[in-house]
């Protein structure tokens, strides 16, 4: 079956988070938060190697959301159900519709982070991928020296298969190592 005719939610909620598909109108908000976070974010993720300007946010939101709906990027949006503040970002790329695969990648604004708002996240995604997508493998791929970005996959009981060696760079041009941990049905 076409990927684009399979129907899955557009949102999912937790205890204390709401995660949903980006919808247009969100730059602003999503660009404020990766400001905030940028020094945190720029050694790991190429997209805060600059700080976005809100259009080129905007305009990023909306391509996701045109992704999600073709089943090319499965991106979410985090908010704390309570007040509705935007917290970060989670979803599914590299995926392989064949098998189906998937990796799972995120990020956390500064002033949300340390408060297990991404473990929660996290967790909800697994269970996406493994119940509604029927995932037979999901991956979560983390620089061996983003210790905090590593505790997730960790706590979730991912197993490390491997260390991918010099297989990204760093902002400042430096190679790293990615450890790549992986989930099976039956880990699950």
């Amino acid at each position: 079956m076409d990927p684009v005719l399979l129907n899955f939610p557009m949102e999912i909620t937790t205890d204390r988070l709401w995660l949903h598909v980006p919808r247009p109108g969100e730059g602003e908000e999503v660009n404020e938060a990766i400001r905030e976070s940028v020094d945190e974010l720029k050694p790991w993720l190429h997209f805060a190697r600059e700080v976005p300007a809100v259009e080129d946010t905007e305009k990023n939101i909306r391509e996701a959301y045109s992704k999600y709906l073709l089943r090319k990027n499965l991106r979410f949006h985090i908010y704390d159900r309570e007040n509705r503040d935007f917290l970060g970002v989670i979803g599914l790329n590299h995926i392989n519709w064949d098998i189906p695969k998937f990796e799972i990648y995120y990020w956390m604004r500064t002033s949300a982070a340390g408060k297990g708002y991404m473990s929660e996240a996290a967790e909800a995604v697994n269970e996406f991928a493994f119940r509604e997508l029927k995932a037979n493998r999901v991956e979560i791929r983390v620089a061996t020296k983003n210790t905090g970005s590593r505790k997730i996959p960790e706590k979730l009981g991912y197993a490390l298969e491997g260390v991918l060696r010099n297989e990204d760079k760093h902002s400042d041009g430096h190679l790293m190592d990615m450890c790549v941990y992986a989930k099976v049905p039956e880990d699950q």
